[in-house]
């Protein structure tokens, strides 16, 4: 038998990735030579494009943020003659919303699989819920290590029992003489405490800290060892703040002999030591919101005595007289409990003589072949229903995504607007449209992908923005190479697609600062939404609206201010529209998309029915002009298009390309209707050669995109303009494809509850 294991993998330091590779060398290693050759294999995940030098065992690798590698890895397993598939599931270690970017993965499996779940929430979001019952819809077997998590997948999540599997968390079987490990650490003659794993504010040490001061009092003797570096997560957005918080109430308490931080990610050898020197291991979390803990199943396997919070797991694991509790953050009595033990070595030796004995059931060889006797009977059925899905994205076809370009045309004023091929044209400056897009951009990316380089190139495009805000709330457009200023006030457009830039800002800003920034020059620029005059002005500024009103829903005066402009296209619609003609202009010209765009946004905002058969409407005129042989032929700029006269083929630029992609995947988002992503796709590979010409625009030495093309071949210059439409058009392919998976999720969920059958699904 063959299994393929995904989940985190050492040497990346991650709870899952140890749990992962004792459980690959229990099943793989330990079962191997008792019942024939069976051979394993690791699919592991990278955080943040973080790269690892893995064993041997590990055959590919998925980044987190990287949708496609999740579908490579399907097709990677599917190929690898693998008869079932072990997953590990934690909401934090997989990318997109709640780690949905896996299920692509699961639906394209042609094998079985098992799930172990580590983490069970009790009031999961919409989003969390939908999420987990589809990947327990798929899966042949869910393992759970607590029976509270039982009780929650078949009351919240609905998971039929038979289902469900449970098997405890595995320890090593590991054992270290007390005394000797003691002496080792120089701990000898000292009343150890210990608490392991990741530090996070929800591990409530300083709840132990503020005990100490009266335990110390009768046991003088006593030291607090605080094993193990900040969580990754927390270090990434928090940094060591609580780390240091927690060293400054030490000194405050005058502790600093009682305390000892050892700031590592130790090895399973070092750390049984430790738990073997220790008199009492404390788990001291904040909230019952646990269902597992690997810290506390190892120091219940090494036979430590455990004292904690009653969180779910614990209450389960230190049944039966296997350790005390305390309540949460009750410093009081936990200082009261600490006493009580050190002072009755007894009482701790018949702890610790029950925890040995419980943690002798759940070593992991022991664990290890549950896990693989439960893979033998899945591998062993003899069929199992795998419907095929059709699927309106191929990404694999889509190539990597990548900021070079776009490194390459900014600097620490912003990004340069155009580009001599792929090589930055300093003679024209800057310009506020550009910035704007480039703004728009890295937030995608960074909100979609985690891009840490699009992360750093926002206030870069953030402060040229603000640098340009006139004091009456307009903007400046064009500034010199040498940051002189060209114009007094920008163009109505560059108003407006600054506007969305800022509106996406403040819907989705990575930190405070950004959003008080971005906050501030919004609501300067406020008071000249409603004196636009250009309709692309007032269709860029809408969307840029919407997008702030989606997350500030009870601005009225914003909320009015959109009702005012969605009235203003409204009345031209109705002024230019005939039976043939269902548009807002006499002539069809350029960024044609961004109009029924604005109209869509607006729909979803005011749930008005009259802007929604707007946007319909004249999306589905724009629709037939421009994807009649089912790729996109975007209208031409030579001539453009006017009523009664023949439409302009060339010359074809990418900013109406992205604005068709935008359209569609708006479209798809307030109706559900797949045909809106079939042609989001085709809009997007006109990109890639699906056009007029058969000629890709992309250029994949530099990374960049091409201005566009006429009839006599692609105009070869990359500048920013160009290459963000395909950036912003790329993550917009993203973006769709992981709502298309979600409403999936949803219409399977419907199904599912209706049929009791096990199902496995691919695309």
């Amino acid at each position: 038998m063959k299994i393929a294991f995904i989940g985190t993998y050492p040497p990346r330091e991650c709870g899952i990735g140890t749990f992962t590779k004792n459980l690959f060398n229990s099943v793989i290693s330990e079962n191997a030579a008792s019942e024939g050759k069976h051979e394993g294999f690791v699919v592991a995940l990278n955080d943040n494009n973080a790269h690892y030098d893995y064993p041997v065992e590990v055959k590919t690798s998925i980044n987190q943020e990287q949708l496609e590698d999740y579908i490579e890895a399907a097709r990677f397993i599917n190929l690898s003659g693998a008869d079932v598939c072990v997953l590990e599931h934690e909401f934090g270690i997989f990318g997109g919303q709640d780690g949905v970017n896996i299920l692509p993965l699961l639906h394209r499996l042609d094998i079985p699989y098992i799930v172990t779940l580590h983490t069970i929430l009790k009031k999961p979001s919409y989003n969390q819920k939908a999420v987990l019952q589809q990947i327990c819809s798929m899966a042949q077997k869910i393992v759970v290590m607590s029976h509270k998590a039982i009780d929650f997948l078949t009351t919240i999540y609905d998971v039929p029992a038979q289902k469900i599997a449970f098997i405890e968390h595995g320890v090593p079987d590991l054992q270290y003489n007390s005394e000797k490990s003691k002496k080792e650490f120089k701990l000898d003659h000292k009343k150890v405490l210990l608490t392991f794993g990741f530090i996070g504010r929800n591990k409530g040490i300083e709840t132990v800290i503020n005990a100490l001061p009266a335990v110390v009092k009768s046991n003088p003797d006593v030291i607090y060892i605080i094993l193990g570096k900040t969580h990754p997560n927390v270090l990434r957005h928090s940094g060591e703040e609580y780390r240091i918080y927690l060293m400054r109430l030490v000194k405050n308490l005058g502790l600093e002999k009682h305390v000892v931080f050892l700031n590592e990610f130790i090895n399973v050898q070092d750390l049984f030591k430790y738990l073997s020197a220790t008199d009492i291991y404390i788990t001291p979390y904040l909230n019952e919101a646990q269902i597992t803990s690997g810290t506390l199943s190892y120091a219940v396997g090494v036979g430590a005595a455990a004292i904690s919070t009653p969180y779910w797991h614990a209450e389960e694991l230190l049944a039966d007289g296997r350790g005390r509790f305390f309540d949460f953050k009750d410093e009081k009595a936990l200082a009261k409990l600490l006493t009580e033990l050190l002072d009755n070595p007894k009482t701790l030796a018949e702890i610790k003589e029950k925890a040995y004995t419980y943690g002798r059931n759940i070593t992991w060889p022991k664990t290890g072949e549950k896990y693989f006797q439960l893979a033998k009977t899945i591998s062993e059925q003899d069929v199992f229903e795998i419907p095929k899905k059709d699927s309106v994205f191929d990404l694999l076809i889509m190539p990597p995504f990548s900021l070079t370009h776009i490194n390459r045309l900014t600097d620490d004023t912003g990004i340069i607007q155009h580009a001599k091929f792929g090589i930055p044209d300093l003679k024209q400056g800057y310009c506020l449209d550009d910035n704007a897009r480039a703004l728009l951009m890295v937030l995608m990316a960074y909100n979609q992908m985690k891009d840490t380089r699009a992360l750093e190139l926002s206030p870069i495009y953030l402060s040229y923005i603000h640098y340009l805000q006139n004091s009456d709330g307009t903007f400046r457009n064009f500034l010199s190479f040498s940051r002189q200023f060209l114009d007094e006030v920008g163009s109505e457009d560059s108003f407006g697609r600054t506007i969305w830039a800022l509106g996406y800002l403040l819907g989705f800003a990575p930190n405070d600062a950004y959003y008080q920034t971005g906050k501030e020059i919004f609501y300067k620029a406020a008071p000249n939404f409603e004196k636009l005059k250009s309709i692309r002005s007032i269709a860029n500024t809408m969307i840029g609206v919407c997008h702030y009103l989606k997350s500030h829903p009870d601005d009225d005066s914003m909320m009015e201010r959109l009702r005012n402009m969605a009235k203003q296209l409204s009345r031209h619609y109705r002024e230019n529209e005939s039976p043939d003609w269902k548009w807002f202009e006499p002539l069809l010209a350029y960024d044609n998309g961004i109009l029924p765009l604005a109209m869509l946004h607006s729909a979803e905002i005011l749930n008005d029915n009259e802007i929604t058969g707007i946007a319909i409407s004249s999306m589905d005129f724009l629709t037939n002009h421009t994807l009649k042989n089912n790729y996109l032929s975007v209208i031409g700029n030579e001539k453009w298009f006017k009523k009664g006269s023949e439409r302009s083929l060339f010359a074809q630029q990418p900013i109406d390309a992205m604005a068709s992609v935008l359209m569609y995947n708006q479209a798809f988002h307030l109706t559900k209707n797949k045909e809106h992503l079939n042609k989001l796709y085709a809009s997007f590979l006109w990109f890639l050669g699906e056009n007029d010409l058969r000629l890709s625009l992309y250029d994949f030495e530099t990374h960049g995109c091409c201005d566009g093309f006429e009839q006599n071949g692609v105009n070869r210059n990359q500048g920013a303009e160009s290459s963000l439409a395909y950036l912003i058009s790329y993550l917009t392919v993203l973006q769709a494809y992981s709502s298309f998976i979600k409403s999936e999720t949803v219409i399977s969920e419907k199904k599912d509850s209706k049929s009791s059958t096990l199902k496995v699904r691919t695309n």
